[in-house]
């Protein structure tokens, strides 16, 4: 009987940290940093979550969010929301979130949690990420407004981000490696 409650305890436990780190994805896509090219806190709240929580739990919270923005919840930049932002140009970017959860996810399966690899996972996260958007915006770009190159779309919608995502890689690496241990001893 103990065993039972024990399990129950976690999956609930499990519940409320995915929708926890869903939200803190959520208001931090709100939290925009004006720059020459504005941007949001987005990529380095996926880093966090699947930092924190480990691979399994951070893919479920970043596909909770997603979730979310798809039924209306106003979660995406901007507070908005709704199936047409993810159809969007910019869309393919916030897919590529699932995609940097599970690239992050693979690496731990397969190489562990260390701090190199948590480097590694959010570098190459964060390639997904960048491949799947770009791929995306020149689809729906080329759709809408005609055919555009690749170095176009990579100078749109890729360089300008280089640097601040590398920030927050290196900004959600301190975080999590601080906050997994405490959030593990919790419970």
């Amino acid at each position: 009987m103990q065993e039972v409650k024990s399990r129950e305890f976690i999956k609930t436990r499990d519940i409320a940290y995915i929708a926890f780190f869903a939200v803190v994805i959520a208001v931090c896509s709100w939290i925009s940093i004006p720059t020459v090219v504005p941007f949001t806190l987005q990529t380095f709240a996926v880093f966090l979550t699947v930092g924190v929580l480990g691979g399994k739990r951070g893919t479920l919270a970043v596909f909770v969010y997603i979730l979310l923005g798809v039924c209306g919840v106003p979660v995406f930049s901007g507070f908005s929301g709704g199936i047409g932002v993810l159809l969007g140009q910019t869309g393919g970017y916030i897919a590529g979130f699932l995609f940097s959860a599970l690239v992050m996810w693979g690496i731990e399966k397969l190489l562990g949690r260390s701090l190199w690899m948590l480097i590694l996972s959010m570098v190459l996260g964060i390639l997904a990420c960048y491949v799947v958007g770009t791929a995306w915006f020149m689809a729906v770009y080329g759709r809408t407004a005609g055919p555009v190159g690749v170095t176009a779309v990579l100078s749109w919608c890729v360089i300008p981000f280089i640097i601040p995502d590398a920030v927050k890689i290196a900004l959600a690496c301190i975080l999590s490696r601080r906050l997994a241990p405490v959030l593990n001893n919790l419970g």
